[in-house]
């Protein structure tokens, strides 16, 4: 309870901070008056919400980054899977990927136009685009940083090929592919917005496009916070699916305990000592 009421106690500041300076007008170096205040975005998010248009946008733009982000997280997992466990594979696709995975993926917004028929299919490729190699990334150094006795032990029961992908390589990977999963889903959000502003005709980055060429500035963070909101609340989903199909994993506590902090300290309780080997007895025979 202690945790949860800092969050909110961190909330409140910011937003409190916020409408102080902007109400006061205080203009320092960074110019708060330019900005709407707490109390604008509230009043503006009140009348987006009893409006229609609002939730049209929400549901487009959810579409178009759910579509785009299992297309993503399947051919993403299936590409470094096969990328890291066949050099012909490697060959063939390595360069390929290499050369166009520093290239942003708003900046494929030209080739979207060009590339498919409807607008709507363009901004779906832009989300995959951008998802896809943070998966591709993490699923292929995952694969290849798996321990070779696993799949040895595997092989020496009789499974087979596919055996091995599905009891070894696609568990063992889970962690890293879901790491990857979680990044892929904001940049997702990132580029999705950026596309809704250039070619959409609907959703959350096309409201807010038109808000600022209206000057409507509280309009505008009602975008944003709506934009943060959703991004959020899907990178928590995919963070807690991840931590249910990952659940045989150890979880440890970035709270340090009493015993952690005597640690860091230097004064560990000292662990008591047991017997000793007996005398004539190997080491490595002892059990």
């Amino acid at each position: 309870m202690t945790r949860y009421a800092l969050r909110v106690a961190s909330v409140a500041a910011a937003l409190g901070l916020w409408q102080l300076l902007t109400s006061r007008n205080i203009d320092i170096w960074l110019r708060f008056s330019q900005f709407p205040t707490v109390a604008d975005v509230a009043r503006a998010f009140a009348g987006r919400l009893s409006g229609e248009d609002y939730w049209t946008d929400l549901t487009d733009s959810l579409t178009r980054i759910l579509t785009g982000f299992l297309l993503a997280a399947v051919l993403g997992v299936a590409t470094g899977v096969l990328v890291a466990r066949s050099r012909l594979a490697e060959d063939l696709l390595g360069p390929l990927l290499e050369v166009v995975r520093p290239i942003p993926a708003i900046a494929l917004v030209p080739v979207a136009i060009l590339l498919f028929p409807s607008n709507e299919q363009g901004i779906v490729f832009i989300t995959f685009t951008a998802a896809f190699f943070p998966v591709l990334v993490s699923t292929r150094h995952t694969v290849r940083a798996l321990n070779p006795v696993w799949e040895e032990a595997v092989s020496t029961l009789g499974g087979g090929r596919w055996r091995i992908l599905g009891s070894v390589v696609l568990p063992g990977a889970l962690p890293g592919i879901f790491g990857g999963l979680s990044v892929g889903i904001g940049v997702s959000w990132i580029c999705v917005i950026s596309a809704e502003m250039i070619s959409g005709q609907y959703g959350v980055g096309y409201r807010t496009w038109q808000d600022y060429t209206v000057v409507d500035y509280p309009g505008v963070f009602v975008g944003m916070v709506t934009i943060g909101v959703l991004g959020w609340a899907t990178s928590t989903a995919v963070e807690l699916l991840g931590r249910r199909l990952t659940h045989w994993l150890p979880r440890t506590s970035y709270v340090p305990g009493p015993r952690a902090a005597r640690t860091a300290r230097g004064t560990a309780t000292p662990v008591p000592a047991g017997p000793g080997p007996e005398k004539g007895v190997p080491h490595d025979q002892l059990v």
